[in-house]
């Protein structure tokens, strides 16, 4: 394989396209006519406030809600038809899985789902490689803890064999040694081709594991592109700086 990252990037059709998206809830406006596309193989970061409308834009991706206005495809088929899910796997910010399973029940139903099939060895080491104890495969999901919780989702998502991960906040509730663990696996994901869609308030994750990312603000699309250059556009020395000075600038106009 090539040494630069780019060339694993496939330049047929997207992983993902987004044209024109727009969507309210009531009188607050979460999208304001997005476009954005990312390329099969691409590894993508979303970065935005709270609020910005990160997840808003995976709840339209996913048909969780409808947009609109404008136009979604995964892999060049519409986001509303459920064949074009088949080929991601989705890792919630929120995750709750059913609190009376074990972890292995839960392995073994998602994947179930997604017609692959269960091998405990492969459960036990995809556990291990986000440092989680293989005795959470015979307790209750209610007795995880936040950050066992969010291990165990991740290990769902990647024991699928998906050729799209999207991923919202997939850090959130994990300390350094797993972080950096799960770190090491998106890297690895992405050098085989995978295509890796998340969104973190980590600056630091994003333009270490990304080969592009956007920035939105407002619902709006403020900037997509490589970190390097969001750095360079704004002269800052950390990509937070230049997020910092990118938001600045639009409350400023």
């Amino acid at each position: 394989m090539s040494s630069d990252p780019q060339s694993a990037i496939s330049a047929s059709v997207p992983a993902l396209a987004f044209e024109g998206v727009s969507k309210r809830f009531g009188n607050s406006v979460a999208l304001q006519e997005l476009s954005l596309q990312v390329a099969q193989g691409e590894s993508f970061g979303l970065a935005g406030m709270n609020g910005a409308g990160k997840t808003t834009l995976i709840k339209c991706l996913l048909d969780f809600c409808a947009s609109d206005a404008g136009r979604i495809e995964i892999f060049g088929v519409s986001n509303r038809l459920t064949v074009s899910r088949s080929r991601l796997a989705f890792l919630p910010e929120r995750f709750q899985p059913p609190y009376y399973l074990t972890g292995r029940d839960f392995l073994r139903y998602m994947l179930k789902l997604q017609g692959v099939p269960y091998h405990e060895a492969e459960a036990e080491d995809m556990l291990q490689g986000l440092d989680l104890d293989l005795s959470a495969l015979t307790k209750p999901v209610r007795a995880f803890s936040k950050g066992m919780t969010q291990k165990l989702g991740l290990a769902a998502c990647f024991l699928s064999r998906k050729e799209l991960y999207i991923l919202d906040e997939p850090t959130s509730g994990l300390d350094p040694k797993a972080r950096a663990l799960l770190k090491r696996r998106l890297r690895a994901l992405r050098d085989q081709g995978r295509t890796i869609f998340f969104t973190s308030h980590s600056l630091a994750d994003v333009e270490e594991i990304c080969h592009r990312m956007a920035v939105i603000h407002n619902g709006r699309l403020r900037f997509a592109g490589a970190p390097a250059q969001l750095r360079g556009e704004s002269g800052a020395d950390t990509l937070e700086e230049a997020f910092l000075a990118r938001i600045d600038a639009v409350g400023a106009h």
